[in-house]
């Protein structure tokens, strides 16, 4: 297990160092980095999913230790997903945006008369204003997203890890009253989170009605 899981850590540190490219790569080969990054991300899910049977054949007093290391990587991977998605997903806005402001530019403006006129300078800067508005809440909704994710993510590691906390220290025999502090700092874990989320949700539905 532990030759596996080195490898999967390892494999993981890569993708990451890889994300880190998509900014800096040019338009025509983004896409093939995007794929080789799908690629590798769908093996180390498939790698955790044979570490999650070894954990479970491990001795019962390496077991929990085993499989708490385990959920840290599952729990990056995941994040390294959804920032792959994210980024596609502006990647794909930015594009369809940029189509369409060349087909306006390359449109054929004709008049039938003197008295008819189309003013082509507001008509492109109301569209490029637009396109830009468009652009900054489809970001928006990204990075919102992408925070919505992470917390929910967070708050299924939290619930995890508490058990796991509860478990532990039944095994050792803590005290009730740490019990009762590990219970209570989960709690506010809890409300913090749920806090953050309701922020976040107002704070895009206020975007939203601005800019639309």
């Amino acid at each position: 297990m532990e030759t596996l899981y080195h490898q999967t850590n390892k494999q993981i540190q890569e993708v990451q160092s890889l994300m880190g490219n998509l900014e800096k790569t040019d338009r025509q080969s983004v896409h093939l980095l995007e794929n080789e990054l799908q690629i590798r991300i769908d093996q180390i899910f498939n790698q955790l999913e044979r570490l999650e049977i070894l954990v479970s054949k491990e001795p019962p007093n390496r077991r929990q230790n085993a499989k708490l290391r385990v959920d840290q990587l599952k729990y990056d991977v995941q994040h390294l997903r959804t920032a792959l998605q994210n980024f596609q997903h502006r990647r794909y806005s930015r594009e369809a945006q940029e189509r369409e402001r060349e087909e306006l530019l390359s449109r054929t403006f004709t008049t039938n008369d003197a008295d008819t006129s189309i003013p082509i300078d507001e008509t492109l800067q109301y569209n490029t204003n637009l396109h830009n508005a468009h652009r900054g809440m489809d970001d928006l909704l990204g990075s919102g997203s992408g925070i919505l994710n992470g917390l929910r993510e967070q708050r299924s590691t939290l619930k995890g890890t508490h058990k796991k906390m509860l478990d532990v220290a039944n095994m050792l025999g803590l005290s009730n009253t740490v019990m009762r502090l590990i219970e209570r700092r989960a709690t506010q874990d809890k409300f913090i989170m749920i806090g953050g989320m309701l922020l976040t949700c107002v704070f895009m539905f206020l975007v939203i009605r601005y800019l639309g």
